[in-house]
C-alpha cells in the first residue's frame, strides 16, 4: 500500500493462513481447515469481522463487521467521535487493533499484510503533498514509489483533475482545493483496487466536486471498490453504494 496521508515505506509482515475462516483467540489467528467434500461458499474481496479498537480503556470501535464487493462503495457515516477514521486507518495498518479479522480476496490475512496493501491507497484529510516540490513532480514521486509511470502518465492523470493549470507551481502556493486535486490525480495512477478515503469531497468547491465524483465513478465503473468515510453526498449511484452507520461519540 502507499498511504496518501503517511508515507508507509515497510511494515511488519504477517503469515497467511490457508483457510477460509478465523477463529480469534485473544490476539492468535487459528486457522479453520477445509472439510473435504463441504461446499466453499463466495466471498467478497473485502470482508471484515468483528473489529474492535481501543484507545486506553475506551472502545472507540466494537465487533464491527462489514463485506465490500467489486464495483461498490461502502460509506461509513456516524457523528464526530463515532470511530470513522479510525476505521480507515486501522483497515491501512496505521492502527492496530484489539480484535478482529480480515479476509481479502478470500484469503485471512493481517491488516499489514503485504499483499493486501499493495492493491490499497488512503487518501487522509490533508493532501499528502511535499509543499516545496511541485505538484507534477508530487505526482512523480508519490507514485514512482508504487509503480513505473511516464510523463503522459503524468500529464493525463493532472488534465482528468483539470489540475494542468497549476501543477508546476509550488504545492505551498496553491490552495486547499487545488492540493486535492493533485492528490485525486496521484490516486488515479496508482492502480490500487481498494481507495480508502477520509472526507474526500473536502475543501473543494463545486468544479472540484464533479471532478472527484467522475473519477469516484470511473474507478468503480472499472471494478474498483471504494471505503468513504463522508459527512457530504458523494453524487454516486445509489445502486452501487452501501452504508455503515458508527454510532454516537465516546465520551
Amino acid at each position: 500500500m502507499l498511504v496518501l496521508h503517511r508515507l508507509l515505506l515497510a511494515a511488519p509482515v504477517a503469515e497467511l493462513v490457508d483457510a477460509t475462516d478465523l477463529k480469534s483467540v485473544g490476539r492468535k489467528a487459528v486457522p479453520v481447515r477445509f472439510r473435504p467434500g463441504a461446499p466453499q461458499l463466495v466471498m467478497s474481496p473485502l470482508v471484515v469481522k468483528n473489529l474492535t479498537v481501543y484507545r486506553g480503556e475506551r472502545a472507540i470501535l466494537s465487533r464491527v463487521s462489514f463485506e465490500l464487493d467489486a464495483g461498490r462503495v461502502m460509506i461509513v457515516t456516524g457523528p464526530n467521535g463515532a470511530g470513522k477514521t479510525t476505521l480507515l486507518r486501522t483497515l491501512c495498518g496505521l492502527v492496530e487493533p484489539e480484535d478482529g479479522q480480515l479476509c481479502w480476496r478470500a484469503v485471512p490475512c493481517s491488516f499489514r499484510d503485504p499483499q493486501y496493501h499493495l492493491e490499497l491507497a488512503y487518501l487522509g484529510h490533508d493532501a499528502p503533498l511535499k509543499m516545496d516540490l511541485t505538484g507534477r513532480e508530487n505526482l512523480r514521486g508519490l507514485v514512482g514509489l508504487r509503480r513505473v509511470i511516464g510523463p503522459s502518465d503524468v500529464a493525463m492523470a493532472l488534465r482528468e483533475m483539470q489540475a494542468d493549470s497549476f501543477a508546476d507551481r509550488a504545492v505551498r502556493t496553491l490552495s486547499a482545493g487545488q492540493r486535492r486535486r493533485i492528490a485525486f490525480a496521484a490516486l488515479g495512477l496508482m492502480g490500487a483496487t481498494l481507495w480508502v478515503l477520509d472526507e474526500p469531497i473536502t475543501n473543494l468547491d463545486g468544479a472540484g466536486e464533479a471532478l472527484v465524483q467522475t473519477a469516484l465513478s470511473r474507478h468503480l465503473s472499472g471494478g474498483g471498490m471504494l471505503l468513504a468515510a463522508t459527512h457530504q453526498p458523494l453524487g454516486l449511484d445509489p445502486l452501487r453504494c452501501d452504508s455503515l452507520a458508527l454510532g454516537a461519540a465516546r465520551s
